[in-house]
């Protein structure tokens, strides 16, 4: 039998989508409110990777990545995917008159932890785990021997180089933040 330990505390992301890039900031600003400040974020990234959003977001997509300071228990996802959909839904209200897209703002939280890279989502699939009050968290790469693994379902964006160098910088300062809290994972104890 194996014996139950504590969980590490994760490192919550979200990522946002934006069809209107002076957005960005104010919803950074909203996030921080929300989720405490934010310790790295990645360049602003044309999305072009589908079209998939194209009818409620318009043509022009940015894609930009937000990491948080404060760690956060795993099991706190589905909350905090409920509370992004709220705001996502604030700022449909906030940009009815003067937005000329349907739903300008979309937010992906997610979590990371040494090993793994978690999506939350509302939609369920075959490889997608039930978390509670709606939500689903999907697995969507790995780390292993050094880099980022994916799998067949991982999105195509989630493999560009300028998310790789996101995910991986953000892993570093995880990794930083556990050893200043004492905890290293039990393999490396």
């Amino acid at each position: 039998m194996g014996t139950i330990r504590p969980f590490n505390p994760v490192k919550l992301f979200i990522g946002l989508l934006a069809s209107e890039t002076p957005l960005i900031p104010r919803l950074e600003d909203r996030l921080s409110s929300e989720f405490g400040p934010v310790d790295h974020r990645s360049g602003i990234i044309p999305f072009r990777f589908t079209s998939y959003y194209e009818k409620e977001m318009g043509a022009h997509i940015d894609r930009v990545f937000f990491s948080f300071e404060r760690l956060i228990e795993a099991g706190r996802l589905p909350e905090i995917k409920c509370r992004t959909n709220v705001l996502e839904e604030e700022f449909r209200s906030e940009s009815a008159g003067g937005s000329t897209v349907q739903r300008p703002v979309n937010l992906d939280p997610g979590y990371l932890e040494h090993a793994k890279v978690v999506l939350a989502s509302t939609k369920n699939f075959y490889h997608r785990l039930y978390l509670g009050k709606g939500i689903f968290g999907e697995v969507t790469m790995h780390f292993r021997k050094d880099k980022f693994e994916f799998f067949p379902w991982t999105y195509p964006d989630y493999q560009s180089p300028e998310y790789l160098e996101f995910f991986t910088a953000m892993r570093r300062i995880y990794r930083l933040q556990l050893r200043a809290m004492c905890i290293v994972r039990q393999e490396e104890a």
